[in-house]
C-alpha cells in the first residue's frame, strides 16, 4: 500500500462540537474520521463519542466502521429519540490498496488528483445542507449512509473537513490551496491563512453570501 502523510487542523472554539482521528492500522493502513455535532442537541457528546469507539474498534474492513456506527446510532437513538446525541461522521479507510469511505450527513471529504477533484462524501455549500436526520443518532436505524471505494495513486490528496471549513472557502480554491502544497502540513496552513484572511469584512466571495460563517473548522489533510 502506499505509504502517506497527514496533517490536521481544527478550531472548536464557536460549539466546540466537532471530533476527528487519525488511526494507524499499520502496514501503510489507516482510518480517518471527522465528526461535526449538531449544535444543541448533544452535539460534543455525540463527536466525541464516535471518535472514542472508532479510536479503540477492531478495524479490518469498511463493515467493521459500519458496525461500529450502527451500534452507536442505536445507543444515541434509544437515549435521544431523534433529537438528542446527533452528529455527523465522514470515515475514510485505506487497505489493501482501496480506499473505502464511509458517511453519515454533510461532512465532505475531497479527493484532489494532480489535475481534477471530486467531493467522495458529504454535501458540502452553504445553500445545501443534508439536515439532521440523515446523522448519527437521528433515526432508528442508518438507512442513509454513504458508502464508496476507489483506488488511489501516488500524488492523489485527500481532505476531509467539517462545514465550518469547507462552507467558507470556494471549492475550486480549496482544492487548489491543497493541490499546490508541497506536504500536507503546508495545505493546512494554507487553508488556515486563508480562512483567517477571509473573516475580515469584506473578504467574503459574493458566491458564499459575503459573510464568514462561524462555525468549528476541522480538517484532515492526507498526501500519498
Amino acid at each position: 500500500m502506499l505509504p502517506s502523510i497527514v496533517a490536521t487542523m481544527q478550531d472548536n472554539s464557536a460549539h466546540g462540537d466537532d471530533a476527528f482521528l487519525t488511526r494507524d492500522l499499520g502496514g501503510n493502513g489507516f482510518l480517518d474520521a471527522v465528526m461535526d455535532g449538531v449544535t444543541g442537541h448533544g452535539g460534543e457528546e455525540a463527536s466525541r463519542s464516535v471518535k472514542e469507539a472508532l479510536e479503540s474498534a477492531h478495524v479490518n474492513s469498511p463493515e467493521d466502521v459500519v458496525a461500529v456506527l450502527e451500534d452507536l446510532n442505536d445507543e444515541f437513538y434509544q437515549v435521544g429519540g431523534g433529537r438528542f446525541l446527533l452528529t455527523t461522521v465522514s470515515a475514510a479507510l485505506y487497505l489493501d490498496d482501496r480506499l473505502h469511505v464511509v458517511g453519515a450527513g454533510d461532512s465532505p471529504i475531497f479527493l484532489v488528483k494532480p489535475d481534477s477533484y471530486e467531493e467522495i462524501c458529504g454535501r458540502s455549500g452553504r445553500f445545501f445542507h443534508v439536515g439532521v436526520r440523515y446523522t448519527v443518532g437521528a433515526g432508528p436505524s442508518l438507512s442513509n449512509l454513504n458508502r464508496m471505494e476507489t483506488s488511489i495513486e501516488p500524488g492523489f490528496r485527500l481532505l476531509l473537513a467539517t462545514d465550518g471549513l469547507s462552507d467558507n472557502i470556494l471549492l475550486d480554491d480549496l482544492a487548489e490551496l491543497v493541490r499546490s502544497a508541497e506536504s500536507a502540513e503546508d495545505a493546512c496552513r494554507n487553508v488556515e491563512s486563508a480562512l483567517e484572511s477571509l473573516l475580515q469584512p469584506g473578504r467574503m466571495p459574493e458566491e458564499l453570501g459575503r459573510r464568514f460563517r462561524r462555525d468549528d473548522r476541522t480538517g484532515i489533510f492526507r498526501f500519498f
